[in-house]
C-alpha cells in the first residue's frame, strides 16, 4: 500500500526533473510566449559583418563655410535643375555685359532673343552672382562702380562706388567679397553686401583677374594676366602665401577652375594656347596642356565629367574629360567666332558664350557641339552670366557654384 507520504516521496524526483527541464528548455506553459535560447549559446557574439571600405573623409572647411557635400566632387550641388529655394522663382535669363556699349543685354534662352538692354557704368566686364544668390553685380571696370541687378525682376539698382572692379569673387563662407582690382594691383576684401573695404592686399604681379578656391576653401589660386604669374592666397588670413612665374614667354593666364575631386587646378592661357595643370596644395611649376588658340574660359558640365574650354583665337571649344585626363572633342563654330566667357544652362544642355570681338553670343548644344543660336548683342560682350544656376552658394565670376 502506498501512503500519501510515500506517494509524495516517489514523485519528488520526477517533479524536480520537470522543474529542471522547464527551467532549461522553457517547456512550462507560462514561458511559452518568451523567446527561447539554445543552451550554452547565451553571450556568444554574432559572426562579424563584412567590413566596408571607409568613405573618404570630408575635408575640414573654412570656418563658416557650408559643409562639403561630396569629398569626391566639389560640384555635387550643381546637378541639372537642382536650384536653391532662393532662386526658384527667378526667370531664366542670360545677362551679357557689353564693354564697349556700357550696357547689359538680357537674353531669353527659350526664344534666343534679347528682351531688354540695361544701361550700366563704363566698361562692364562681368556679371557676377552674389554669394547668397540674391543679387547680380555688374563690374563696371573703368566706371569704378558695381551695378546691382535684382534677378527676380531684372531691375537695376543704384550703383555702388568700388574702384577698379575688373572681377568679383566671394569667400566660401560668404564673409567677404574679393574685388580683383587689375590695374590697381590689389586684391580688395570687402563686405559682401555694402561693399565697404575691409582689407587691401597689394600684389606685385600685374593684371589679377580670375580665381578659384580649394575644396576646403582655405586658399585660392589667382591668375595675373599681364605678368604671366599665379598667386596662392590664404583665404582666412587674407595674405599671399605663394607666387610663381609661368614657364612660357608671354604667358597670359585667364580663367581658373578646380577639378571635381579638388586635387587639381586648371588655368586657361590665351597666349600659351592651352591650360596649365597645377597641384594647388604643393604649388609646383604647372604643366601645359594645349587646347587651341586663345584658350580663355573654363566651364564644368552638370555631371562633373567634362570641362568646356573656349578657344577665342580660333572659334572653337575643346572638351576635356576628367576621368580620362585628356581632351576628347573639339567643336568648331560655323563661320568662326570669338568664344570667350560664359556658363552652362541650369539643365546642362546648353553652353552659353560671349563672342568678344563679334558683338554676339553663342548657344551651343553640350551633347553634340552644334551651334543652336548666334545672337547679336552690344559691342565687346564679355563675362556673361547664365542665371539662375544650380548650387547652394556662389563663389563669384560668371557663376562658380558649390
Amino acid at each position: 500500500m502506498i501512503t500519501p507520504r510515500t506517494r509524495r516521496t516517489r514523485h519528488t524526483p520526477a517533479l524536480l526533473a520537470c522543474v529542471l527541464i522547464a527551467a532549461l528548455a522553457g517547456c512550462a506553459d507560462t514561458d511559452a510566449k518568451k523567446p527561447t535560447e539554445a543552451l550554452g549559446t547565451k553571450g556568444i557574439a554574432p559572426p562579424p559583418a563584412k567590413l566596408k571600405k571607409a568613405a573618404p573623409a570630408v575635408p575640414a572647411g573654412l570656418p563658416g563655410m557650408p559643409p562639403v557635400l561630396d569629398p569626391k566632387d566639389v560640384y555635387a550641388a550643381d546637378r541639372p535643375n537642382q536650384l536653391s529655394p532662393v532662386v526658384k522663382g527667378f526667370p531664366s535669363r542670360v545677362y551679357v555685359p557689353n564693354t564697349k556699349s556700357n550696357t547689359v543685354s538680357v537674353i531669353d534662352p527659350k526664344t534666343y532673343k534679347v528682351t531688354e538692354t540695361i544701361p550700366v557704368g563704363i566698361q562692364p566686364q562681368h556679371v557676377v552672382p552674389s554669394w547668397d544668390l540674391k543679387t547680380l553685380w555688374v563690374n563696371n571696370n573703368r566706371g569704378h562702380t558695381l551695378t546691382p541687378i535684382d534677378p527676380a525682376t531684372g531691375v537695376a539698382g543704384k550703383p555702388v562706388e568700388v574702384h577698379d572692379p575688373y572681377n568679383l569673387y566671394f569667400t566660401p563662407n560668404g564673409k567677404h567679397a574679393i574685388v580683383m582690382a587689375s590695374m590697381d594691383r590689389e586684391l580688395v576684401f570687402r563686405d559682401p553686401h555694402t561693399m565697404n573695404r575691409v582689407k587691401t592686399v597689394p600684389v606685385s604681379c600685374a593684371g589679377v583677374n580670375h580665381a578659384d578656391f580649394s575644396a576646403d576653401g582655405r586658399y585660392f589660386i589667382v591668375s595675373c594676366e599681364f605678368s604671366g604669374e599665379l598667386l596662392k592666397v590664404d583665404t582666412e588670413k587674407m595674405k599671399v602665401i605663394g607666387q610663381q612665374k609661368l614657364p612660357f614667354q608671354g604667358a597670359m593666364p585667364q580663367d581658373v577652375k578646380i577639378s571635381p575631386d579638388g586635387k587639381t587646378f586648371y588655368v586657361a592661357d590665351m597666349m600659351a594656347h592651352g591650360m596649365w595643370v597645377l597641384n594647388g596644395e604643393k604649388f609646383p611649376t604647372p604643366k601645359l596642356m594645349p587646347t587651341g588658340k586663345g584658350a580663355h574660359g573654363l566651364y564644368i558640365s552638370r555631371d562633373s565629367k567634362e570641362m568646356y574650354v573656349p578657344n577665342r583665337g580660333e572659334g572653337s571649344i575643346s572638351v576635356f574629360d576628367f576621368a580620362k585626363d585628356k581632351l576628347t572633342k573639339k567643336w568648331h563654330l560655323p563661320d568662326g567666332g570669338s568664344p570667350d566667357m560664359g556658363g552652362v544652362s541650369a539643365d546642362g544642355k546648353v553652353l552659353w558664350l560671349s563672342g568678344r570681338y563679334d558683338s554676339e553670343v553663342y548657344a551651343i548644344d553640350t551633347t553634340t557641339g552644334r551651334q543652336l543660336a548666334r545672337i547679336p548683342v552690344g559691342g565687346g560682350p564679355h563675362g556673361l552670366a547664365v542665371y539662375p544656376q544650380p548650387g547652394r552658394y556662389s563663389l563669384g565670376h560668371t557663376g562658380i557654384f558649390r
